[in-house]
């Protein structure tokens, strides 16, 4: 693994030296730096083509490493030239190549030759890029003229005047930005407030029949209460009518049951051959047998339900 950790000397000091490559009176780049004072960095270079070297005239092939010199040789407009020298690796001779930024290439300068390789597409049956269709007719000027009086023509009827619109709207939106950011957030607090109270009454509504937090009510409209009314009113009707068959039931169950045919012939009989005993006898079973009718004929709940 390698370490990280740097040995500082005891005369070290950081104020007077500022780094460790100060201290020692090295660069940063090491060996790479021998001849920074003269403008040259050693750099990795590799060769975008191939060359034949001037001095041995040996070929050598594209991507080819050096350790080249590195150095600023001048400027188109803004873009600085590079030079690369080189030392060949079968002779001492030593070539030089510059980038050229206008055409985007490499250009070897001096010391070696460049192999020409560029591909002509119209001696391959191709066409230029510059030309895709060789049977087109010369350009026009009256046509181009034409062509670019239309263009201003659009440009001063409507693209002028939308953007002058666009920064009308914009002047208009963006001239007081305090004002506006005040009206919107006195907008949004009333609408806050009037959320909150919605919010509570439904809250209020829950707890006061018992639904579920997580119920959502439905939005309050004259369609909505219309609606409710007459799911109302249609289950007022339904419990009348309920109500009314159960009264109904009621008056016609006959809550005094005879006698049975048994009992009524004993107790006419008993006036006449019947003794006592027998008589109190079915005197009993008569009453034991009208009080449990009449309690297995009494509805549950009647005196609440005919209280409503």
């Amino acid at each position: 693994m390698q370490g990280f950790n740097k040995y500082y000397p005891p005369d070290y000091d950081g104020e007077k030296h500022g780094s460790l490559n100060s201290y020692r009176g090295k660069h940063a780049l090491g060996d790479r730096a021998r001849k920074i004072d003269q403008g040259i960095l050693i750099t990795r270079f590799e060769l975008p083509f191939n060359i034949w070297c001037g001095t041995c005239n040996n070929h050598i092939g594209m991507g080819v490493r050096y350790n080249a010199e590195k150095k600023k040789v001048g400027n188109y407009y803004s873009t600085p030239i590079y030079s690369f020298r080189c030392k060949c690796h079968l002779c001492s001779g030593w070539f030089e190549i510059h980038t050229d930024p206008k055409n985007t290439r490499y250009v070897v300068v001096s010391g070696a030759r460049q192999k020409e390789e560029d591909w002509d597409p119209e001696e391959n049956g191709g066409f230029a890029v510059h030309d895709t269709d060789p049977n087109a007719a010369p350009i026009d000027p009256l046509a181009a003229l034409e062509k670019s009086t239309d263009a201003q023509n659009h440009m001063n009827k409507v693209q002028i005047p939308r953007l002058e619109a666009l920064q009308s709207h914009s002047d208009h939106y963006g001239s007081d930005p305090y004002t506006l950011s005040m009206r919107v957030r006195n907008k949004f607090r009333a609408e806050k407030k009037i959320e909150k109270e919605k919010e509570a009454a439904d809250d209020s509504l829950k707890g006061k029949y018992g639904l579920p937090a997580t119920l959502a009510l439905a939005a309050e409209s004259e369609e909505s209460k219309a609606r409710a009314k007459e799911e109302w009113l249609k289950g007022r009707e339904e419990l009348e009518a309920k109500q009314n068959t159960k009264k109904r039931m009621l008056i016609g169950v006959d809550v005094v049951p005879r006698l049975p045919p048994a009992l009524r012939t004993s107790s006419t009989a008993s006036s006449g051959s019947a003794t006592a005993v027998e008589t109190l006898r079915a005197r009993i079973l008569h009453n034991t047998a009208r009080t449990s009718s009449i309690t297995r004929l009494k509805p549950p709940h009647s005196t609440r339900v005919l209280k409503r």
